[in-house]
């Protein structure tokens, strides 16, 4: 009898940590780009992912992305922005930069050369 409470009671947690996981809203990290001399830049650092995946940047001010990669795969050697039609190679353990046209409002995505990574830039 206990044993069939402890299978229904793992059975109940186990089902919701994966509602939570498919379902759950999860937070995800943004960052604001800092403005000196009429310039905005932020920094990007690529682990296994994007970090911030998501990068605000104010419209009509020249920018600036700055990608770092410590992640060894190859999967996260090019970062892809289609909308501005940029694709650059993110040699490992170095700082690549990548000019963004803030010139039109909206929100435009980026990802990995194999498009299993994605992040996103918004210019308001």
């Amino acid at each position: 009898m206990i044993t069939k409470i402890i299978v229904l009671v793992i059975g109940i947690a186990l089902i919701g940590f994966i509602s939570w996981w498919f379902f759950g809203k999860h937070e995800k990290e943004a960052v604001t780009a800092d403005v000196a001399d009429n310039v905005q830049e932020v920094t990007v650092k690529v682990d296994g992912g994007y970090s911030p995946e998501t990068v605000v940047l104010k419209k009509g001010v020249p920018a600036v992305i700055n990608f770092y990669r410590k992640d060894p795969s190859s999967c996260l050697e090019q970062v892809v922005f289609s909308d501005f039609g940029i694709s650059k190679m993110l040699p490992e353990n170095e700082n690549t930069k990548i000019e963004i046209n803030t010139d039109k409002a909206g929100e435009y995505g980026f990802a990995c050369g194999m498009n299993m990574f994605h992040g996103k830039v918004i210019i308001k």
